[in-house]
């Protein structure tokens, strides 16, 4: 019998807080989309090696290649592959920060999450003029 209540007590304990319960912050945000760029760049990189196996592999295989890349879809991709790597990179920095026990403040957290967001796309949209002012 104590067993019995007691896993009828154990069914009415309030289960552990969810997404639905959090309010919604930058830094929560941050981290999520730290984790999709992260995944984002396998399939980057897969891309990257198709293209330099494709290089390796002779001229019809790289101009089919460069075909595909080259498309706006290609281009797109890269685009969202550059963002990707830039955001992944400046919230590895805002870690590292974090490692010094530097940033925690309230202020400070929000603002190291805007600046990752605004750093990578002003270092996107850099790195694609430089790109193709130099073409």
């Amino acid at each position: 019998m104590a067993q019995a209540e007691l896993r009828k007590g154990q069914a009415q304990r309030p289960l552990s807080p969810h997404l639905q319960i959090y309010r919604w912050t930058w830094t929560m945000a941050m981290s999520v989309l730290h984790r999709v760029t992260g995944a984002a760049l396998y399939l980057g990189t897969a891309i990257l090696a198709y293209w330099l196996v494709a290089m390796a592999s002779g001229p019809e295989a790289y101009a089919s290649a460069q075909w595909l890349i080259g498309s706006w879809f290609g281009i797109l991709v890269l685009f969202g592959y550059t963002w990707a790597l830039m955001h992944h990179m400046l919230g590895g920095l805002r870690h590292f920060i974090w490692d010094f026990g530097r940033g925690f403040g309230d202020e400070q957290r929000f603002l190291l999450a805007k600046a990752t967001l605004a750093g990578s796309a002003a270092l996107t949209i850099l790195i694609w003029v430089v790109a193709l002012v130099a073409r």
